[in-house]
């Protein structure tokens, strides 16, 4: 028997295959599947079950169409529905089966209808949705009464031998009584068209939600706050710095004028021998750091992909790349966090090392782990199975974590030779006081407005999508340049911080510059809740720990990757205005 590391490249090779479109051709007469996967309340878009778990005829010898890893984790469970279709062959009406009502499947259906619960089914992996049924009055002084749709009517249009379109409605609703025999019927209705198969998928996207004025003019916002910030860190360097280098580096004055410019003197030039003193929990921010520049490769990489493969017409395509590619660039975070961590001189480079690698994957695996054992005690299909559980760890175990010991290996011994333009003293100068919106606090506080107010607009088309059933976010090259603004938005933001706070004689800069740029994960989170009470009709347990639970798992990502690429550009910035003046 293969062990669980022999078949992981299959697992992987299989995922990608699943992932990537195929161009399913047929011949006149071949079968079509109709795929059933799941149900669930249409306000609660992540709470799904299976679609046998209606009270529906479930055929005896109904298939599980085996997915790939992101597929699974996206809470699909595709079972052929036996339903006899034909390609090019037109049925009028046919009977799936007699459903005789009793007390408790009454129950089921009217529980269903009154929570709006929706369906979806897959024919050549494109989707159709529809309800379970609705409550109608049945003539003059009737009560309103529960129906269920008896008959499913699939209008399915094709090009030559590929099926393009498919349409879903219903029919004959009847009322729910007991001892009744509902007559559960489809019919099929086949016609040609000329839209081509690469457009097939073109009748999902809402090209006026995603291709609006809105989103053009927030686009052309930020573009705008790129070029203030822009300009104003170049007046910073150009205009401050060099005033500021020319006072410190006159040396033909006479001694009155030394001793007044020493008596004045001030800034961030006076804490040259403290300004890289390693910081405090030194080990966490390299893991940290290395983190975030993977997640910002990682981000660049899924977006480039979906952009130049479409895979938001294939299910799971995006979970499976992002797990992935994940992996694949964990040398990255190896080698930024050793590096790091040898260059500020730390001696216990093997805890950094297993932080670096664990840190966030065991953050996501222990959210996950709750909104899983939700999952499993709602009996919902969102339960992510024990086997791949396992694949996802085997994958961490025998790729990432190598790859990221190997990272920090190299990392150590390539970029790891300290190189700081001024000595360290040995005694740390006091820091004096200063007005409160000087505080490091502050400063990490209000550094992520900026970033967050790049991003605002697109964080509103993102969760449309994410927490919709019907909304395909596709707009790639807008979020292409979207994350690039948000990157110097960042960098730009987290230096005028680092300045203000070098000037104001703190050397602690960075942890400051990192959370003055992770702060924008803070404001996205609260942005969620925003969302969640004014643009949702959300409820119950389920739904509402999935959405805050993923939501908090997005905003770590976030938070991270931001913060280190803050880091990352203060650092740049603060051993470029050191190299220029003279330390003692």
């Amino acid at each position: 028997m293969l062990s669980a590391f022999q078949l992981l490249p299959v697992f992987i090779i299989s995922s990608f295959l699943l992932a990537c479109p195929t161009l399913a051709k047929y011949q006149e007469n071949d079968t079509v599947t109709l795929w059933v996967n799941k149900a669930g309340p249409y306000d609660n878009p992540q709470e799904t079950y299976s679609y046998y778990s209606l009270p529906y005829c479930r055929p005896a010898d109904g298939d599980h169409k085996r997915g790939g890893l992101g597929e699974v984790l996206g809470g699909n469970d595709l079972i052929d529905s036996r339903i006899d279709i034909k390609f090019k062959r037109d049925v009028e009406r046919r009977s799936i089966c007699e459903l005789k009502l009793d007390a408790s499947k009454i129950a089921q259906f009217k529980y269903a209808i009154d929570n709006m619960y929706w369906f979806e089914f897959f024919i050549d992996d494109l989707p159709m949705w529809g309800f379970v049924g609705g409550v109608y009055g049945y003539g003059y002084g009737d009560t309103n009464k529960h129906v269920v749709y008896t008959h499913k009517m699939l209008h399915i249009t094709y090009n030559r031998d590929q099926i393009i379109h498919l349409n879903l409605s219903q029919e004959i609703p009847k009322p729910l009584e007991e001892g009744r025999t509902l007559n559960m019927t489809y019919s099929v209705k086949w016609s040609p068209t000329e839209v081509s198969y690469a457009q097939r998928f073109d009748i999902y996207l809402n090209y006026y939600f995603f291709e609006n004025e809105i989103h053009w003019f927030s686009i052309l916002n930020s573009i705008m706050m790129v070029i203030f910030l822009t300009g104003l860190v170049s007046m910073i360097l150009m205009r401050t710095l060099h005033n500021d280098y020319a006072k410190y580096a006159r040396e033909n004055d006479d001694m009155e004028t030394l001793e007044k410019d020493v008596i004045e003197e001030s800034g961030w030039k006076l804490v040259h021998g403290d300004v890289f003193r390693p910081p405090q929990n030194l080990a966490l921010l390299s893991a940290v750091v290395g983190t975030g520049a993977q997640l910002a490769i990682l981000v660049l990489l899924v977006i480039i992909s979906a952009y130049l493969w479409r895979m938001y017409t294939r299910r799971g395509a995006i979970i499976t790349t992002s797990i992935v590619c994940y992996a694949l660039t964990s040398f990255i975070s190896g080698y930024v966090s050793g590096g790091l961590y040898s260059r500020n001189a730390g001696e216990n480079w093997i805890k950094s090392m297993v932080l670096t690698a664990s840190f966030f994957p065991f953050l996501c695996f222990g959210t996950g782990f709750v909104l899983n054992s939700i999952a499993i005690f709602y009996e919902s299909i969102a339960v992510i199975p024990l086997g791949t559980i396992v694949v996802v760890f085997v994958i961490w175990a025998f790729i990432s974590l190598p790859l990221s010991f190997l990272g920090t290996v190299v990392g150590r011994n390539w970029s790891g030779t300290p190189d700081n333009p001024c000595r360290v003293k040995n005694i740390p100068r006091p820091i004096p006081e200063k007005k409160w919106y000087l505080r490091p606090s502050v400063i990490s506080l209000v550094g992520g407005l900026l970033p967050f107010a790049s991003i605002f607009i697109e964080m509103y088309f993102v969760f449309a999508s994410l927490w919709n059933y019907m909304v395909h976010y596709y707009v790639y090259g807008f979020m292409l340049l979207v994350f690039i603004v948000l990157i110097i938005v960042t960098v730009c933001v987290t230096i005028l911080g680092t300045y203000f706070l070098l000037n104001a004689e703190n050397y602690h800069w960075q942890w400051t510059s990192f959370f003055s740029a992770a702060s924008t994960a803070l404001y996205v989170y609260l942005y969620a809740i925003y969302y969640y009470h004014a643009k949702t009709r959300m409820s119950g347990l389920f739904q509402t720990s999935f959405y805050f639970g993923y939501t908090l798992m997005f905003c770590l990502g976030v938070g991270i990757l931001c913060g280190a690429v803050g880091y990352l550009g203060s650092n740049l910035f603060v051993r470029r205005i050191f190299r220029n003046i003279k330390c003692d």
